[in-house]
């Protein structure tokens, strides 16, 4: 397996670790329809957060919330529709960003709420 992709799983392994220690509920982990993923989507206090997990090993290429695009932001708000069209019943929904950047000295979690599409 490619670095970069043992990197993404051990990040989400992470974000989903953080994310329940800080309250959340995880519904689903990598939830797919058709092209379009979802990385976590989880609940918390009444509201559907739809979240994005980015890792990087260095900044070398930029911090690792850097790399969402347009494009991605177009497909999360897409599979957010998809997802809420097959579970109903949401009145607040969020999307989130959840980067990781492993660092020797450790880890470090930046968690942005309310990204704006």
């Amino acid at each position: 397996m490619a670095q970069h992709n043992e990197t993404g799983e051990m990040g989400e392994k992470l974000a989903v670790e953080w994310l329940t220690q800080h309250g959340y509920k995880i519904r689903q982990e990598n939830w797919r329809y058709r092209h379009l993923e979802v990385d976590i989507i989880a609940e918390k206090d009444d509201t559907l957060h739809f979240i994005e997990v980015k890792t990087r090993r260095s900044t070398q290429f930029g911090n690792p919330e850097e790399s969402i695009n347009k494009q991605k932001m177009k497909n999360l708000k897409d599979a957010a529709e998809q997802y809420q069209h097959a579970n109903p019943g949401w009145k607040w929904i969020q999307f989130d960003v959840l980067a990781i950047l492993y660092k020797p000295d450790g880890v470090d979690y930046w968690f942005n709420q309310d990204v704006y599409l």
